[in-house]
């Protein structure tokens, strides 16, 4: 990791303490800006010193940077304003503030989204207390005794973190492959007994209504960060007070929550859905997202959650047929197209029997099955399927005319048009004409 520096300070004193006094100097020796945390960085502390008068400055950059290097090159500036802060400690006996550690919070937080290991900023704080207790003036007496204990308190709590985070890593893969393999036993069928019991373990009672919600990338899109505990972290708040089980399952995230009020499901959609598009920060807001989130609905028993994510998978493929914008699909809205795909011979004889004659046409049957579509979808009215095809209304209505001339059947008519409308249905979700029908 890169060092940086975190400013010039320096701590002047005494023989018999530390006078602080604040001064925020910027690179060019001018009044600098504040500091990352909107607080000005203590810059200089000023006092008297030897016989001649002079002030003793503690530099206190050059701390920083050596307990950087000690540590593995932990960027220094996580040390916020954390050395002046102890110099002043030292002098007065006081603790630390609240302001002051609500800094330090932040800057452990600041190093766990930049990647740095616990143990690393452990070491990078004591490193820089006993680097700085040892350039502290009028403690002679005492520097001996004190930087022993400080280097043996350094390196025993950045073992014992070391430690902590083997454990933690270790306890975290246990955990994760429990959960995975609960969920492929969940939506395999094993044994109903054994998994309400391993539910309970996890948090989940599954005697009660269930459902999934599921959320994948389109075809060929790759994630452009990590979700991880993030992304169960937001499910568990979405969801809330219900319980949650969040897993990645055959490249999709599959999120488990119990049911009380009936509006988990489109909170955790929306949730996830955001979370996605913070990977994606370029999108502009009308351009189609390259994910899709959906949701089935709330049945009970392990049964319950097999018919939710199965719901909530064949939705994702009939969005991803249909071509439909909204990235987050509710199964319940898409049930007339999971009846027609669940008979697939008899939707592609319909294809077959009404369309094909539509590949006579000029062209091909493409430009009319895409005017039927439009027109279905904007209700009928020429001049809206026209706009959205950019068509003159004139156009439209000649094709209209064509599809009735070599069908038989008049789109405008409401018993005729029924039979034409699931069958073009049909053609999107096959993908006709350009898969061949039966393929």
């Amino acid at each position: 990791m890169s060092q940086h520096e975190t400013g010039a300070h320096g701590v002047a004193a005494e023989a018999t303490g530390v006078s602080r006094t604040v001064e925020a100097i910027g690179a060019d020796g001018s009044s600098g800006p504040d500091g990352a945390d909107g607080i000005a960085e203590p810059d200089r502390a000023t006092g008297a010193s030897g016989a001649d008068g002079t002030p003793e400055v503690v530099d206190l950059p050059a701390i920083a940077r050596a307990a950087s290097r000690e540590a593995g090159g932990v960027p220094p500036d996580l040390l916020a304003d954390y050395l002046p802060a102890a110099a002043d400690a030292a002098r007065t006996g006081r603790r630390l503030v609240t302001m002051e550690l609500a800094q330090y919070g932040r800057a452990g937080e600041r190093a766990a989204e930049s990647g740095v290991a616990l143990r690393g900023l452990v070491d990078l704080y004591l490193s820089a207390t006993w680097r700085l207790w040892r350039e502290l003036p009028g403690l002679a007496d005492l520097r001996a005794a004190g930087l022993g204990v400080l280097r043996a308190a350094d390196d025993a709590v950045a073992a014992a973190a070391e430690g902590f985070e083997r454990a933690h890593l270790s306890i975290a893969r246990r955990e994760e492959a429990e959960r995975l393999e609960f969920v492929d036993d969940l939506l395999s069928g094993r044994d109903a007994a054994d998994l309400l019991v391993r539910g309970e373990r996890l948090g989940l009672r599954l005697a009660g209504p269930h459902l999934v919600v599921l959320a994948e990338y389109a075809s060929g899109v790759r994630a452009t960060r990590p979700l991880g505990k993030e992304t169960d972290r937001l499910v568990a708040e979405a969801a809330a007070p219900s319980p949650s089980l969040t897993i990645t399952r055959g490249g999709r995230l599959v999120a488990v929550t119990g049911v009380s009020d009936g509006g988990e499901a489109s909170r955790v959609a929306v949730a996830l859905a955001r979370a996605l598009a913070r990977g994606h920060p370029d999108l502009l807001p009308d351009e189609p997202r390259p994910w899709r989130v959906a949701f089935g609905r709330a049945y009970p028993g392990p049964g319950g959650v097999r018919r939710s994510y199965d719901e909530a998978g064949d939705a994702l493929e009939v969005a991803a047929r249909l071509g439909m914008p909204d990235p987050v699909v509710d199964a319940s809205d898409l049930l007339i197209y999971q009846v027609i795909l669940r008979d697939r011979t008899a939707i592609t004889d319909l294809v077959g029997a009404l369309l094909t004659p539509l590949t006579q046409a000029r062209g091909g049957a493409g430009p009319l099955l895409a005017t039927l579509q439009e027109y279905y979808a904007c209700g009928g009215v020429a001049a809206e399927a026209a706009r959205r095809l950019h068509l003159s209304v004139r156009a439209v209505t000649y094709r209209l005319a064509r599809v009735r001339e070599l069908t038989g059947r008049d789109p405008a008519d409401p018993a005729q048009g029924l039979a034409l409308r699931v069958a073009v249905i049909g053609a999107r979700m096959l993908d006709w004409p350009a898969v061949p029908l039966g393929a």
